[in-house]
């Protein structure tokens, strides 16, 4: 099937509705679900503010795969604990929202061309359920995830995001969780570590790129440069952001949000793209 005929497949499923909102959230420590931080209180609050999707997509950094996308189509997607030394009460979190099987499905045909693959064995890692039990806490919105595929280049997650862009109008919401800049090698623990150069530089440079609409130097692996290797050792965290730029376009809005450097080399950036 081409990709018109799958959108149209799609349409069949979807009611049509106003052009949804584009999120990325910088997750940053699984203990967000658990606390009480400037992060956890922003995500609440902007879970009030969003409207009310008839499904969730979801591109995390902590699912990641090798040749292929893979997309979630179980029926009740598992909340997945991946993470360890962590205190007994974060393993206890459950995000119980059903999955969407069908449109997940259709999803995989849509992205064909990317080698998509169906999947029933993943569910929600904490890249998606830390955040998403801010945004809707009743879990009652049908969710899934949609792989990363390592394999590829940058520019490979705004051909995702671009043809994933179709499902706006179709009331799903298309959330990206990751970081700006992502070091873990380089993170300090403690209240008030000061910021690397590197993240500052790093994660200023990718806010005025995204505001620019320059996505073309934000997939330069040659153009980024050191700073990029400095930034993502592994670009796992930076890619759910380039989805997210994929699937905006010239009639959006953008708003960034907790902007902060956590722990020295851990930007807790977050933006939303709003249709005007």
């Amino acid at each position: 099937m081409s990709t018109q005929q799958n959108l149209a497949a799609l349409y069949e499923q979807l009611k049509p509705s106003q052009r949804m909102p584009l999120v990325f959230l910088g997750h940053g420590s699984p203990m967000n679900a658990i606390e009480d931080t400037a992060y956890s209180r922003a995500w609440s609050e902007l879970g009030s503010t969003l409207p009310r999707p008839q499904a969730i997509l979801v591109v995390s950094a902590h699912w990641i795969t090798k040749g292929t996308t893979l997309v979630d189509v179980s029926a009740m997607p598992r909340t997945i604990h991946d993470f360890c030394g962590f205190p007994e009460a974060l393993f206890n979190q459950k995000y119980p929202a059903p999955g969407a099987p069908e449109l997940a499905r259709e999803v995989v045909s849509l992205l064909a061309s990317h080698h998509a693959a169906e999947d029933d064995t993943w569910g929600l890692d904490h890249g998606a359920w830390t955040v998403l039990k801010y945004l809707y806490p009743d879990a009652d919105v049908p969710v899934f995830q949609v792989s990363i595929d390592m394999t590829r280049g940058l520019g490979h997650q705004l051909e995702i995001g671009q043809t994933l862009s179709a499902l706006r109008d179709r009331g799903v919401l298309i959330l990206g969780s990751g970081n700006v800049v992502h070091n873990l090698g380089a993170v300090q623990w403690g209240k008030g570590a000061k910021p690397h150069d590197f993240a500052l530089e790093f994660d200023s440079l990718f806010a005025d790129k995204l505001a620019d609409r320059d996505f073309v130097t934000l997939a330069d692996r040659k153009e980024l440069g050191t700073l990029l290797r400095i930034a993502h050792p592994s670009v796992d965290h930076y890619l759910p952001a380039l989805t997210i730029a994929g699937a905006s376009d010239e009639g959006d809005d953008l708003t960034f949000m907790t902007d902060a450097i956590d722990l020295a080399s851990i930007s807790m950036r977050s933006f939303v793209f709003h249709a005007r």
